[in-house]
């Protein structure tokens, strides 16, 4: 799961490409609507974790070029358009160690993406964006 909450972070962040504006990814995902208000909270107007978002599916806040889980925080190394997807090699540092890794963001609408990863093993997860 840490695994997956890292790539998702990772494919946000490509969302800085020429056909995706960074303004389209900006804001809070999650694995569903419902657990928006479990994850997520705004205070001075700006988006962070609820205290004990990770035990409430977790989830990410894209914030410009920066990415931010539970666990790790991630910044785009490279982007490339490869038609309806994206695909992004980030830097990530979960406060102990800093890897780069590579995922493919798919857009399905203007609120849901899917974040894929081939390695180290096959992982695949749908995302929504949270109304804030």
């Amino acid at each position: 799961m840490k695994k997956l909450k890292s790539s998702a972070l990772l494919l946000l962040l490509v969302t800085q490409s020429a056909s995706v504006q960074a303004a389209d990814l900006s804001g809070a995902w999650t694995i569903d609507t419902a657990s928006c208000s479990k994850v997520f909270t705004k205070k001075n107007n700006e988006i962070a974790f609820q205290p004990d978002a990770d035990l409430n599916a977790g989830g990410l806040i894209v914030q410009g070029g920066r990415i931010t889980g539970t666990f790790q925080k991630c910044r785009v190394t490279s982007m490339h358009n490869d038609g309806s997807n994206l695909k992004v090699t980030a830097s990530c540092s979960d406060g102990v160690s800093v890897s780069d890794v590579s995922y493919d963001v798919k857009f399905s609408g203007e609120n849901n993406i899917t974040i894929s990863s081939k390695q180290p093993v096959p992982v695949e997860m749908m995302y929504v964006r949270c109304p804030m």
